[in-house]
């Protein structure tokens, strides 16, 4: 087994331990079904005393015969070991204490642990199932997006999360989803230090191309451009420079072309020379 293949193991054991955690001491005795055959399982579990690992065992079982049949072996691969070890995990930390009884404690300490487990499940190219195959399923027969189908079976949990226990209670399940999706983008992004910046230049890209070399120490691409209310033609920087290099980013273009034309923005990620894993 290649180093890779136990990182990405390890990556998936970790978050399913973390969401596990989080259900059984945040999420699961405060009521918050936040989407996801988990969420169902918590429902389950207050309705009929159901264990909520069992009910994301089961519940994913004919979920995946489905997957397999109709969106093939490939799809389900990467979700089979994330499905199984979660309930698994469920299962180990059943008695684990419980932290706080106050809603919104819990719903934001639930969303972020769960939300970190699952993002570091996705980050070592896993899954544990759920809606996530539900969302798929619903793209191939109905023809919405997966990401509006994921948002639909989710909401479909916590608004009958809200009959069964209380509007309330289906609130803080809805901030609990909302913040565990920041959390996942979070794990798979990280902070945003770096920064994008197109800068637009008629006669001087050259110039600042060469003061981000020279003084910024980062590359830069040249692309051609055309204006398209003037026609003229227009020399396009694309560069990512770190966060303490803005202000001097922009220095270095007005000086060179006060009528540049620059847009900054935040870089989610930056692989290549310089950045992220090779600098």
């Amino acid at each position: 087994m290649s180093k890779r293949i136990l990182w990405e193991l390890l990556g998936v054991i970790l978050g399913t331990l973390l969401m596990a955690v989080s259900f059984t001491m945040f999420l699961i005795p405060n009521k918050l079904a936040a989407g996801g055959i988990s969420g169902l399982g918590v429902i389950l579990y207050h309705l009929y005393q159901i264990p909520v690992s069992m009910t994301v065992f089961v519940g994913n079982v004919p979920l995946f015969v489905l997957a397999w049949i109709i969106l093939g072996w490939k799809f389900v691969a990467h979700s089979v070991i994330g499905t199984i070890l979660l309930p698994l995990m469920l299962e180990l930390t059943a008695s684990m204490p419980v932290v706080t009884s106050n809603l919104l404690l819990a719903s934001v300490f639930g969303g972020i642990g769960s939300g970190l487990g699952l993002g570091l499940v996705f980050r070592s190219r896993g899954s544990t199932g759920g809606t996530a195959i539900i969302a798929q399923l619903i793209n191939h027969f109905a023809g919405l997006s997966s990401g509006k189908s994921l948002i639909g079976a989710d909401l479909v949990i916590i608004v009958a999360a809200g009959f069964i226990f209380s509007p309330e209670v289906a609130m803080f399940a809805l901030l609990s989803l909302f913040v565990s999706s920041k959390a996942i983008d979070f794990v798979q992004e990280g902070f945003s230090f770096s920064k994008a910046a197109i800068i637009i230049s008629a006669e001087k890209s050259d110039i600042i191309s060469q003061g981000i070399l020279d003084e910024l120490g980062r590359g830069a691409t040249l692309l051609k451009g055309r204006g398209a209310y003037s026609g003229e033609d227009k020399g396009i920087i694309l560069c990512v420079v770190s966060q303490a290099q803005v202000s001097r980013l922009k220095k270095i273009v007005q000086e060179a072309d006060p009528e540049a034309f620059v847009i900054v923005s935040n870089a989610g990620e930056v692989l290549g020379e310089g950045f992220g894993p090779n600098q």
